[in-house]
């Protein structure tokens, strides 16, 4: 039976990682808390999970399955940063949902909130739309990087200060598959 660090250097193409922060248990067991969570807080009216790609397709998919009443999904791409390093201030919508969002309680899952800007500015969007409500659902959150906000309602973990990938995150667009969060520097 292969070591975990040589079924780690397997699964990321012979590309070592640090360590990981998160094994796949510890994630599975706390996305079905979090779905859970999510069933608690919406016992009734229209319910639509709305995931902000591309690092949140997986724990979406996930998440989805553990909620135990009837939703919808759609998805959203969203971009503050044009063609350069720094963001630019303004919310560019790349990908509009299609599904109505009048009326719905929106749980929008990201993969990681980090300085938390874009999602004020998505939330400030996504207010114009008239929901019902609206939640932010992330896998995880760099707590020490943001003012509080009272949107983040669900949080998976509180991430490390380090460059994390897998389950969805990635380093320019490799590593999104492994099933395990890492530390990759």
């Amino acid at each position: 039976m292969p070591t975990q660090a040589a079924e780690t250097l397997r699964r990321t193409g012979g590309r070592p990682v640090k360590s990981i922060i998160f094994d796949a248990e510890t994630i599975d067991r706390r996305v079905t808390e979090l779905g859970a969570q999510i069933t608690a807080a919406y016992p009734e009216g229209d319910l639509l999970v709305l995931g902000l790609l591309k690092g949140s397709f997986i724990f979406l998919s996930d998440l989805v399955r553990r909620v135990e009443r009837p939703l919808q999904v759609d998805f959203i791409v969203a971009s503050s940063y044009g063609h350069g390093t720094v963001s630019s201030g303004a919310v560019k919508l790349l990908y509009d949902p299609e599904t109505e969002l009048a009326g719905k309680h929106i749980v929008l899952v990201e993969d990681i909130v980090d300085s938390g800007n874009t999602l004020r500015r998505l939330l400030v969007l996504l207010a114009g739309r008239h929901p019902k409500s609206i939640a932010i659902c992330a896998l995880l959150d760099k707590v020490e990087k943001h003012e509080p906000f009272a949107e983040l309602r669900f949080v998976g973990f509180e991430a490390p200060p380090a460059f994390l990938v897998g389950y969805g995150l990635d380093h320019a667009e490799d590593y999104r598959h492994l099933p395990f969060i890492a530390d990759l520097m």
